[in-house]
């Protein structure tokens, strides 16, 4: 797990960028998506990351890890970054990132 990064501050690098078109499956990116650099994540990709309160493409984002999404069915957790002050209720956090989230169990970490 990755909870070490709960509460950090934390820069994306975002090669899925809000309004992109996933290259495979080919639904629409309604936020920010992102990974870390120099980080491992259990899939053996960099740690991805999903950005809300963005609400246009960018290239890279720093902001804080408000809390992490742990599929219980596939080895790649994905961290919650939002810009500091803002943060979005479990509710929220689901709803935003249903797009990918639907096809796998999970939990969120606080």
């Amino acid at each position: 797990m990755n909870e070490q990064y709960l509460g950090q501050t934390i820069t994306a690098k975002i090669d899925r960028p809000f309004g992109s078109k996933h290259p495979k499956h080919g639904f629409i990116y309604p936020l920010n998506y992102g990974y870390i650099p120099g980080t491992v994540s259990g899939d053996g990709e960099e740690l991805d990351c999903y950005i809300l309160g963005v609400f246009e493409p960018v290239e890279e984002f720093t902001g804080k890890c408000i809390a992490i999404i742990h599929r219980t069915d596939d080895d790649d957790d994905k961290l919650v970054l939002a810009p500091e002050g803002k943060d979005y209720s479990d509710d929220a956090i689901n709803a935003l990132t249903e797009f990918q989230e639907q096809y796998f169990k999970h939990e969120i970490i606080r």
